[in-house]
């Protein structure tokens, strides 16, 4: 596994840390997930999609539903980007965001990351 690249998106004082990485199988996912909780302790979601050659998966993280997950999933799928695993560290900023502009903000971040 190798972290290609990160970003950074805020929006009504959510701060939303993108994280790109390279994989060589999907064992690696865990790894990097647990290793990600352990440096930010105070996430609220880390909602993620990562793409091999023949399967993909995601998770909005107890997000809304499709807010999350799909948007980032996306991301990798227009960008062809297989052996992938894009994950979008969320920390709440004391607002509700709501449906629309949560999908724009985990979209948002995760294009920034493939930038």
């Amino acid at each position: 596994m190798k972290l290609i690249n990160t970003s950074l998106h805020e929006e009504k004082k959510s701060k939303f840390y993108g994280y790109l990485y390279e994989l060589e199988t999907q064992d690696e996912i865990k790894i990097i997930l647990e290793d990600l909780k352990k440096e930010h302790k105070k996430l609220r979601h880390a909602p993620y999609a990562y793409k091999f050659k023949n399967t993909a998966g995601k998770t909005d993280d107890k997000e809304p539903s499709n807010t999350a997950g799909i948007q980032i999933l996306n991301v990798l799928e227009r960008n062809n980007l297989n052996n992938h695993l894009l994950v979008v560290v969320r920390y709440f900023g004391g607002k509700k965001l709501g449906a629309p502009l949560l999908l724009r903000s985990y979209s948002k971040a995760a294009n920034l990351c493939i930038k």
